[in-house]
């Protein structure tokens, strides 16, 4: 790995978003592969920020700070990437299920999927089961990610995950929920693919998934 890279990637893990965003358009001028700075410095250091997140080295505010200085970085780096650097892994609908208005789990999981090379559709907060079922029909993407802080709501994702089987799209997605008062058990009860504990794990269960 080049040092431009390894400058890049280590001001992302420290949640330096100028400091970044200044390497990133020095390594870009330099003539350093966008493609390479894409995968050896961003999606390289969100991974690392995942795994110090898991570790319990790293807590809820580094990893957000980490992933706001990934998504500063992109912009910046979007134009000058071509062909198969520029595509994506594949998309993912996401949304806070209906009744529920918690937004920062889902935004961590978001700036992690993108960060880990996903396009990602974000449908926001109190989002009801037609609204998902709409954005599947639309964007046609390979995940559904439903998050839920609220016991109280978790009932919505069961309707979500009915309503997108009676729209006859259950099998073209795979479905992932997430949430606090969520469990392994409660994610197959109510017939969704995976459960995920937090954002890295999600990243690592869709990436699973893709292969």
């Amino acid at each position: 790995m080049s040092e431009a890279i390894a400058a890049i990637k280590d001001w992302v893990i420290k949640g330096k978003k100028n400091e970044a965003v200044a390497a990133t358009r020095a390594a870009l001028a330099a003539g350093v592969d966008p493609g390479a700075i894409m995968k050896d410095g961003l999606i390289a250091a969100m991974s690392v920020v995942g795994q110090k997140y898991s570790s319990g080295e790293f807590f809820l505010p580094q990893m957000m700070i980490a992933a706001r200085a990934m998504t500063e970085v992109v912009p910046v780096l979007k134009p000058h990437l071509v062909g198969k650097a520029a595509e994506s892994k594949g998309k993912a609908v996401i949304g806070t299920v209906q009744g529920d208005f918690h937004d920062i789990g889902k935004n961590i999981v978001r700036m992690m999927m993108e960060g880990a090379g996903y396009e990602v559709i974000d449908l926001g907060v109190d989002v009801t089961a037609d609204k998902f079922v709409e954005a599947v029909r639309k964007e046609t993407p390979q995940f559904v990610l439903m998050s839920a802080l609220i016991t109280l709501t978790m009932e919505s994702m069961r309707r979500t995950i009915a309503a997108i089987d009676a729209a006859g799209l259950r099998s073209s997605v795979r479905i992932g929920v997430g949430g606090a008062p969520l469990t392994h058990k409660y994610a197959e009860e109510i017939g969704a693919d995976f459960y995920s504990e937090d954002a890295y794990e999600c990243v690592q269960a869709c990436n699973r998934l893709v292969h």
